[in-house]
């Protein structure tokens, strides 16, 4: 079933909901990172909620997987796209704002020479204004993922109308099968 599928995990500030549109709602949805394996091509829609410091505040961003990652063979799950949610885009599109994030995978012969946070937090380029965010990815290697968060708010008749047919997905334990640090020897 892997193979049909990229896994990609999903992150969120601490506390925060994930939950993926499903046969006209939404799943039911653990605090913490969400491990989902996705096809490529369809847009998923995802709704957050319960993130901190913004009571009742909830944000619809939607995940496009346009390729997928070659890790080796029978650790996909240990390797997924990595998306971040922060806490800053998902209050600028509370206020108004649209967000494009590019996930990539940078092209080692042109990497910038930075070091990882050591926070875990994801590093991130931002599109000169006017610049489309995927040239600018295409730019620096091979993008792999599209984060889009928006203003909008569906309304219940936009929302049954989108998520009729949803795209498959699968769930995964992202405890069991993504741990956050690989310890040497491991």
């Amino acid at each position: 079933m892997l193979g049909y599928f990229q896994p990609v995990r999903i992150r969120a500030p601490q506390g925060a909901r994930i939950a993926l549109a499903a046969e006209g709602s939404f799943t039911d949805s653990p605090p913490g990172d969400a491990l989902v394996g996705m096809q490529i091509g369809p847009v998923y829609r995802l709704k957050v909620t319960e993130i901190p410091n913004n009571p009742g505040l909830e944000v619809f961003p939607t995940v496009e997987v346009v390729d997928r990652l070659y890790p080796p063979p029978g650790l996909a799950l240990r390797f997924p796209i990595p998306i971040e949610l922060t806490q800053e885009e998902l209050e600028l599109a509370a206020r108004g704002s649209f967000v494009t994030r590019v996930i990539y995978v940078e092209n080692p012969h042109t990497a910038l020479p930075i070091v990882q946070p050591a926070s875990g937090e994801q590093a991130w380029v931002e599109a000169p204004a006017g610049k489309d965010p995927l040239v600018e990815a295409d730019e620096r290697g091979r993008a792999v993922a599209i984060l889009r968060i928006g203003s909008r708010v569906p309304n219940a008749q936009a929302q049954a109308a989108t998520c009729v047919e949803p795209p498959p997905f699968v769930v995964y334990d992202p405890d069991e099968a993504c741990p956050p640090k690989l310890l040497p020897n491991q």
